[in-house]
Formats: C-alpha cells, sequence, structure tokens
C-alpha cells in the first residue's frame, strides 16, 4: 500500500493519470467519480475493508480537468494512506459541490491518529497547494479520522504544476522525448549520447518525480507543459 500511496502523491502532482491534465476534455462528475469508483474496489479486494461510497451530488456538473484528475488522487491516495491503519474496518468515500467548489470527504473506522504531519497527508496538502484547495483533517482516537479537501471550480482552469528542481537539463530533455513515445535506443541518437547514459538519465528521472514507471513520468511531463497533451504515452 505504500508504493501505491507514493504512486497516487505522484498522480497528483502530475494531474492524474490520464495524461491530458489542463488541456484536457471537462468530464462530469458522475464519470470522474465512476473512474474513481472502479480504481478504490480494485484496490479493496486486496484488504479487508468495506468501501462505501456517496452518489455525488451534481452528477452532470462538469469539471475542470485540473480538478478532476487532482480529486481522482487525492482520494485515491487519501485511500492507500487509509488502509496503512491496523484495526481498519471500514471507508467511506463522498463528493458533494458547494459554493462553487468540489468537496471530497474520505473518512475511515481506524484508530484516528492520523495527523496533518503524517507524510501522506502532508503531501496531499501539498501536492492541492496549487489548486488553492482547502484540506481539513479530523482524526478522533478511537472512532476515525476524516478527510475533507474543497477543491474550487473556477480558480483550477489554466494551473500548471513546475518541474522538479532538482531534474537537470539534459534529465529534462530526455523526459520530453521519453513522454513523446522515443525509446532508449531513439532518444540517445535524438541526443547525441549512449544508450547507457539514456538509462542513467532515466533511472535519475523516476527516482527524482518519486515514480515507478515511464508512463507515470510521461504523466508527470504533461502536467509540467513539457509535452503536448495529446502525445502518446511511452
Amino acid at each position: 500500500a505504500t508504493d501505491l500511496a507514493a504512486a497516487a502523491l505522484v498522480e497528483l502532482r502530475a494531474a492524474g493519470e490520464r495524461g491530458p491534465g489542463a488541456g484536457g476534455p471537462a468530464e462530469s462528475v458522475a464519470d470522474v467519480f465512476s473512474r474513481l469508483a472502479d480504481k478504490l474496489v480494485l484496490l479493496m479486494r486486496h484488504n479487508d475493508v468495506r468501501l462505501e461510497l456517496g452518489e455525488p451530488e451534481e452528477p452532470d456538473r462538469p469539471l475542470p480537468a485540473p480538478v478532476a484528475d487532482a480529486a481522482y488522487a487525492t482520494v485515491r491516495g487519501a485511500v492507500l494512506t487509509m488502509l496503512e491503519q491496523p484495526g481498519l474496518g471500514r471507508v467511506r468515500v463522498a463528493w458533494t459541490v458547494d459554493g462553487g467548489a468540489l468537496r471530497l470527504s474520505v473518512r475511515d473506522d481506524g484508530p484516528g491518529e492520523l495527523t496533518t504531519d503524517h507524510p501522506g497527508i502532508r503531501r496531499l496538502a501539498e501536492g492541492l497547494a496549487a489548486l488553492d484547495a482547502e484540506v481539513t483533517l479530523d482524526a478522533v482516537p478511537g472512532w476515525g479520522t476524516t478527510l475533507v479537501v474543497a477543491l474550487p471550480l473556477a480558480s483550477a482552469k489554466g494551473q500548471r504544476q513546475q518541474p522538479p528542481a532538482s531534474l537537470n537539463p539534459r534529465e529534462l530533455d530526455v523526459l520530453r522525448l521519453l513522454s513523446s513515445g522515443h525509446r532508449n535506443r531513439r532518444i540517445a541518437e535524438l541526443l547525441g549520447i549512449s544508450e547507457h547514459t539514456v538509462k542513467f538519465h532515466v533511472a535519475n528521472i523516476l527516482d527524482k518525480l518519486d515514480v515507478a514507471s515511464r508512463g507515470e513520468a510521461a504523466a508527470a511531463a504533461r502536467s509540467f507543459g513539457l509535452v503536448e497533451a495529446g502525445a502518446p504515452f511511452a
């Protein structure tokens, strides 16, 4: 679960799994929630925890792509963080549209010991900062934890993440080409370097982005604006 939670945090920074990010078409609340529900049901197959899903209000409301992607990644990351706790029996996920914001609620019946200092919660909050999201965590010992995130619908348009400063210019070049669908040999030819050097750069990129695959790195590159939204994943 820890590795999956880390991947979810990357998705949040990278505007979610689907890649188009800010340039993608708007989806309805119902469509995004349905996508998320399918993913959560699969995750729960490996856990003895009951998943409860609250039908979203205003299901036909269109969501800006950054909000849709952030909502998907945030809830997935929150659920995975909660699943790391012992003695968990139930997780409930609900969405509402309230006052110009998409409000995400994730509640568990665990030990109620999660805090804002928990690495998973802290990184979720950091990833949401670019969208001006409001994050509230309420943990009651012995009763469980409730995470509520309010994502503004208006201010999210046009938001774009920045690539980590730790990526050097050559690594950014490799990331652009990787995300455009090129394999290592072709990247080596285009940059005039050896294939071994490309592999070295790719390993560094995955490490610095804290991702496990080229596809996740490509999603990050799209959110950074390094490649066009319609470019294929590597």
